[in-house]
């Protein structure tokens, strides 16, 4: 970047190339600058306003993740002027919805009338799901600062719980708009976008229809972008916090892609799966099967112990040796009577890759035949 494009930002001297913006020169040197609307990967938009910067010479704060930086400037992010204006947007949004995440005395009513309220609308007596894992609370925190100040604002919309994997809460929607962009912009299913006008608008499928019955493809990705409790997995909602589980990286075995995950493990079970962000090659970027479908692993249906089926089409359970001593015995039959192209293998996605990779080795080594199928054509 020996270019002669110097920014100065909190007395720092920044060097940048041509289209970067004030907020990536400012990441890249590792100086904070707050965001809630602002997705790597997608369009700026400058929505939230959380991210505004003071420039020397400029009339008004300006939003640094739209703000490309430009030759000279000097920048300061945390001046009085931007401290109180992010405080002032923090006050507002707190004081929009059921943001129970901070005790509040708005509305003529204390904490518990508050909590009643939103304990309602919300089916549940705890506090905000995204509790400990939430942008904006975080946000509160820093800068010390609740939704008393202003009378709450309701919210004219349910909350939608109709399909399988995804709660939609608009009464904790900020409207920042990162759902859209994950949905349009780097997932590109173009499912959703903000509809209705002014204190109505909301974040909708076409014709403002249930997820289930719109283009949705339930990817998730909206769920990994959303920085507060709008959007959360249905089956993790209210039913694991952040520092209950431990995070395990693994690779997706659904298809040969070899998308990056974390399995979140609480008590020995895997109660909820995220993307790998910032890694190859799906940064963060998950399909449905990946995100969702993992409730398998601890369904109570599930074969513990090998089953053989007696003459009668009954099965009954048998030991491991048991098992692999009759397969053994069935495979080698059918190969030295009828070749081995008489033997083909299908494997699962629902298996390991390096499980997938041991049996068509199998195949091709002890059995002899290139018969080898999967679901994802390995």
């Amino acid at each position: 970047m020996d270019n002669g494009n110097m920014i100065i930002i909190n007395g720092n001297e920044i060097p940048f190339e041509p289209g970067e913006t004030i907020l990536q020169a400012a990441q890249r040197k590792s100086i904070e600058i707050p965001t809630l609307c602002y997705l790597k990967g997608a369009s700026p938009t400058g929505e939230c306003r959380m991210c505004v910067v003071e420039v020397e010479g400029a009339r008004n704060l300006v939003a640094s993740c739209a703000a490309p930086a430009g030759k000279g400037m000097v920048v300061h992010t945390e001046s009085p002027r931007v401290v109180e204006a992010r405080r002032l947007l923090l006050k507002l949004l707190l004081s929009s919805g059921n943001h129970n995440c901070a005790v509040r005395k708005s509305d003529d009513q204390d904490w518990t009338g508050f909590q009643l309220s939103v304990q309602k609308e919300d089916s549940s007596a705890e506090l905000c799901p995204a509790w400990g894992d939430c942008k904006l609370q975080n946000l509160a925190y820093q800068y010390q600062v609740t939704g008393e100040q202003f009378p709450r604002t309701e919210t004219p919309y349910p909350m939608e719980t109709v399909n399988p994997f995804i709660v939609r809460d608009f009464s904790r929607c900020i409207k920042c708009g990162r759902c859209v962009q994950a949905c349009c912009d780097i997932q590109v299913n173009d499912a959703i976008s903000f509809g209705y006008r002014g204190s109505n608008t909301k974040v909708i499928a076409a014709g403002d229809r249930p997820l289930k019955d719109s283009d949705c493809v339930f990817c998730g990705e909206c769920v990994q972008a959303c920085p507060v409790a709008t959007l959360m997995e249905k089956d993790a909602r209210y039913r694991i916090r952040p520092w209950e589980t431990e995070k395990v990286r693994t690779t997706c075995s659904y298809c040969g892609v070899g998308c990056q995950l974390n399995l979140h493990v609480k008590e020995g079970e895997v109660v909820q799966v995220t993307g790998v962000e910032e890694i190859a090659p799906n940064y963060g970027s998950l399909c449905v099967k990946g995100r969702f479908g993992f409730n398998f692993i601890n369904a109570p249906d599930r074969l513990k112990s090998p089953m053989i089926k007696k003459e009668d089409g009954t099965f009954r359970e048998a030991s491991w040796d048991e098992a692999l001593d009759l397969v053994a015995e069935k495979f080698k039959a059918v190969r030295d009577d009828h070749g081995p192209d008489a033997f083909g293998l299908l494997t699962s996605a629902r298996v390991t890759n390096e499980e997938n990779y041991i049996a068509q080795k199998f195949a091709r080594a002890v059995m002899k035949t290139n018969n080898v199928d999967h679901c994802a054509r390995l």
